[in-house]
């Protein structure tokens, strides 16, 4: 990886909170900022970039999202969010839903993010948040990767072509019920999910509408990291000929771009680093774009 002093905000929050954020991190003087977001998280980033209100952002980097599927999907949301379990037994239960049900391929990543996703449930409405010690405890996590590792994932869908991971509507409600068969009665506590996506639905347009101008009209050096090339809308492929940003296309992943392969999507950020000069690279340092010189 290359040394810099960039730092990268992974974009998970609002535009106006994640100016917030950089404020606060940065007081003084910022340093060079480049934004990247994924699926939700890539269109904030784009719009926070357009907004162009972060004096020192250098680069914006979108992962898995372009505004003609994201749109085309909306409707597969529902039906996800609609089939997806409200609540597991235990962490492990968790864990391996995400692979079950196709939204995670990678074992090691999903050890690492479900645990912030959900949070523990007495079960009468009372939530409390996991603590560090109990999210990355070795001995439960160890006997999940032990269960999870044994699956075999199913392919994960394209965007818009439904809700469970490349399986039809019968087999997800299945795998749902088979998470909530147990009832919450038997169980002193149950692991929810930490926030209610649901209640985002009717943002959920605004978010993804006009995103491709926003994009295009950001000036300055961008990349967008996909997990299938069908995913480009006509508008984009025709500025990617056009050579208005820089594309990288990962194939055997799915919408987890990031979680699924974690270390391609780090050297594909490296080399758009080193490519724009914003980064030094180590001698070690490999190109994934051949034939393209760094100085």
């Amino acid at each position: 990886m290359p040394q810099s002093p960039i730092n990268t905000l992974f974009t998970i929050l609002p535009p106006s909170d994640v100016q917030t954020v950089a404020d606060s991190l940065y007081r003084d003087e910022s340093p060079p900022i480049v934004l990247m977001g994924h699926s939700m998280g890539g269109a904030i980033a784009v719009h926070v970039a357009a907004k162009l209100t972060i004096p020192s952002l250098i680069g914006l980097a979108v992962i898995d999202v372009v505004e003609g599927t994201a749109m085309d999907s909306l409707g597969a949301n529902h039906a996800f969010l609609n089939n997806r379990p409200s609540s597991f037994r235990s962490l492990e239960h968790a864990i391996e839903w995400s692979i079950r049900s196709g939204q995670l391929r990678n074992v090691q990543s999903a050890r690492v993010s479900v645990p912030g996703q959900v949070m523990k449930s007495n079960g009468v409405g009372s939530d409390s948040v996991i603590s560090p010690d109990e999210s990355v405890d070795s001995e439960r996590h160890s006997k999940a990767t032990s269960r999870v590792s044994l699956l075999t994932t199913p392919p994960i869908a394209e965007e818009g072509e439904g809700s469970g991971g490349g399986r039809d509507d019968e087999e997800v409600r299945r795998d749902k019920d088979d998470h909530e068969s147990v009832s919450k009665s038997e169980i002193k506590e149950l692991y929810v999910w930490r926030i209610d996506l649901a209640k985002t639905d009717p943002f959920w347009r605004g978010w993804f509408s006009g995103l491709t101008q926003l994009f295009l009209s950001c000036p300055l050096p961008k990349i967008l990291i996909l997990a299938g090339v069908d995913r480009l809308d006509k508008e984009m492929t025709i500025a990617h000929m056009q050579g208005k940003f820089q594309m990288q296309v990962l194939s055997g992943c799915g919408h987890a771009v990031h979680e699924d392969v974690p270390d391609k999507v780090a050297e594909i950020v490296a080399g758009y680093l080193v490519r724009h000069r914003f980064s030094e690279a180590k001698e070690d340092f490999k190109s994934l774009f051949p034939g393209l010189k760094f100085p």
